[in-house]
């Protein structure tokens, strides 16, 4: 350019700076990508475990520290029998749907930028949380359908 001769101690210089620290920030990335796959596991996961403990040990008496504590469900312990049963089921499904709904897209993206993987990450945990409060609409549906308004069946 400038008819000035180019330094080679510099461009010796920024060749090792290049071929240091381009590999580590590249490994950064993809350990960042593979934390985020394990990350969205978490979700899933969660549903899976719960959903089966409510479907083979739900909590045994209405209390108010755990399980499918909603208004309808705490009425009765018939309704609070179904509640349980019914939303682990629908946890259950939704948790091992979303497994690979959810690794599939951050697999896809898990060597490029943190970026890239971040949106990615963030697009399917806000899908996930959709999926995680979703059962609870039909599950009150179901006990409103089911049960009178003081959880006696219809």
């Amino acid at each position: 350019g400038l008819g000035i001769p180019a330094d080679p101690l510099f461009r010796s210089r920024d060749s090792i700076k290049n071929r240091i620290f381009i590999p580590i920030n590249r490994n950064l990335d993809m350990a960042f990508g593979y934390l985020m796959l394990f990350s969205v596991l978490i979700t899933p996961v969660i549903m899976v475990g719960f959903g089966l403990v409510f479907l083979k040990d739900p909590p045994k008496s209405i209390n108010a520290a755990y399980g499918y504590r909603t208004k309808r469900s705490m009425r009765s312990q018939d309704t609070w029998d179904f509640a349980h049963h019914y939303f682990g089921k629908l946890w259950l499904v939704c948790g091992l749907v979303s497994i690979p709904f959810s690794l599939v897209p951050v697999w896809l993206v898990v060597d490029k930028s943190k970026d890239v993987v971040s949106l990615t990450g963030l697009i399917v945990l806000g899908l996930q949380v959709i999926l995680l409060l979703t059962p609870i609409i039909p599950t009150e549906k179901a006990l409103k359908n089911i049960f009178d308004e003081f959880g006696r069946p219809r």
